[in-house]
């Protein structure tokens, strides 16, 4: 007798599985059809995508250079209230066994007696808010009480500063391993694209940044621009005297800087004291709108957040320390988006 029984039906997961395979197979089909082939970037892009990948750098590193200042600051400012603590501390131990020297002569000339010193104890406020034991002590011991009650409450004080401080010193810290991250980062995706380019290209890239360099040192006509002061004439020509040291970030002299650790270094030769970052320096002296009206030495602060600056070389040239892979400069204020001059 023929079989009616009904062909096995595959499993609903089999089904399933079966369904999404053959579902991704179409799409990768078609992403493959669709896909347009890789192809290497020219130069003059490498060098576009670079250029940004430097300046992003740049500003993580004016962070940088801000959270380092910032460290060093906070690092004095500790050490000093420290210092003050441990000295205070003597004072008060000194004052303490002053007293103390006055409760044992009292006692031996037939005074009160030492086991109620509470003026002793750490906390000599206890003892003075107790009115009733006031008549016991000598008009001595109370001013003693009170010395140390104003240097208890002084110390109690640095204290509490200097542990507000170490918390600022903490996250200062915290802050400067994450803007020297985004630097490295940055730096090295900068690199990743350059090692994309034949050595030719590479060349190339080179020698038009050197042409670019050369024919803007050509445009500085010192002998026809005066300068802002004598001191930021000599700023300058300090600046001048490390033209092709290379930028290194976070730098600040004397054989290697970054934009505003030249500036700094640059001002300190000339004995005049500016602040480590360009966002700070933008805020030093006398902002100059008209680039006119800038003159050798001032400062020339660039783009929206301040975060590249140098130093103001005439007709219409800044000399400055660019960015990671390029050396102190001349170079047209106009291949940048000028905001000020200062004039310190």
């Amino acid at each position: 007798m023929a079989s009616h029984r009904r062909p096995k039906q595959p499993s609903r997961a089999r089904v399933t599985v079966l369904t999404t395979a053959a579902a991704a197979a179409v799409v990768l089909s078609a992403n493959a059809a669709n896909a347009a082939p890789s192809e290497k970037l020219g130069k003059d892009e490498v060098k576009a995508k670079v250029d940004k990948l430097y300046e992003e750098a740049e500003q993580a590193t004016e962070k940088l250079d801000g959270a380092k200042d910032k460290q060093e600051k906070l690092q004095k400012e500790i050490s000093t209230i420290q210092d003050n603590v441990a000295r205070g501390q003597e004072e008060l131990n000194k004052l303490r066994d002053s007293l103390g020297s006055l409760a044992t002569a009292q006692y031996r000339s037939g005074g009160i007696d030492p086991s109620v010193q509470l003026f002793l104890s750490s906390d000599p406020d206890d003892y003075l808010d107790k009115a009733s034991t006031l008549d016991q002590l000598s008009s001595q011991q109370v001013e003693a009480l009170k010395k140390i009650q104003d240097k208890q409450r002084e110390l109690a004080q640095e204290r509490a500063e200097a542990s507000d401080k170490l918390k600022d010193l903490s996250a200062t810290r915290t802050e400067l391993a994450k803007q020297k991250s985004a630097v490295q980062s940055k730096l090295a995706d900068a690199q990743k694209l350059l090692n994309t380019l034949t050595a030719k290209e590479k060349a190339a890239l080179d020698a038009e940044q050197a042409q670019a360099a050369s024919r803007a040192s050509s445009r500085v006509d010192l002998g026809n621009t005066g300068s802002a002061s004598s001191r930021a004439a000599a700023a300058f020509a300090a600046a001048q005297s490390v033209i092709g040291s290379p930028y290194v970030y976070g730098a600040s002299g004397p054989s290697s800087f970054d934009c505003s650790g030249l500036t700094s270094w640059a001002y300190a030769q000339a004995g005049v004291t500016i602040p480590r970052t360009s966002e700070a320096q933008a805020n030093a002296g006398t902002r100059i709108y008209s680039q006119s009206d800038l003159k050798v030495g001032d400062l020339v602060i660039f783009y929206g957040d301040y975060h590249h600056v140098g130093l103001y070389a005439g007709n219409g040239q800044v000399l400055h320390a660019p960015h990671t892979g390029a050396v102190v400069r001349y170079e047209s204020i106009s291949n940048m988006t000028f905001e000020f001059g200062v004039r310190i």
